[in-house]
């Protein structure tokens, strides 16, 4: 999708950005600052600690994978409600979802091979 993220379309992992295909179309999601703050909301959560925390035990539902993805498409510059994410098809499904989701919170919080990296 050229225009949104890179000039090429092309996310830029450097400043967290994933590429992903969604209703057809290669679309960049980000978790910025703006689009983390809007899940500590969402999930209840004090801090990043605590965020990173909650999706580092490994369970998510539909409604995280939504959310996840809705925030990382308004933060990639994709303005759209959870409501609408939720109704776009994702080729492959739920596993695409979650390798989507896992994709973003790596790209904004990082491994534990390149955590101390500034």
């Amino acid at each position: 999708m050229a225009g949104r993220g890179e000039p090429n379309g092309r996310a830029n992992r450097r400043r967290g950005e994933v590429e992903a295909m969604i209703d057809g179309e290669r679309r960049i999601l980000c978790l910025t600052l703006g689009a983390l703050a809007e899940l500590e909301t969402a999930f209840g959560v004090p801090d990043l600690g605590a965020l990173a925390a909650r999706f580092s035990a490994g369970r998510v539902t539909a409604t995280d994978l939504t959310r996840v993805i809705a925030a990382g498409l308004r933060g990639g510059g994709n303005l759209m409600s959870d409501e609408e994410v939720a109704a776009m098809h994702v080729e492959g499904g739920v596993t695409a979802c979650v390798a989507i989701v896992s994709d973003l919170l790596e790209a904004a919080f990082g491994t534990a091979d390149n955590s101390h990296r500034p």
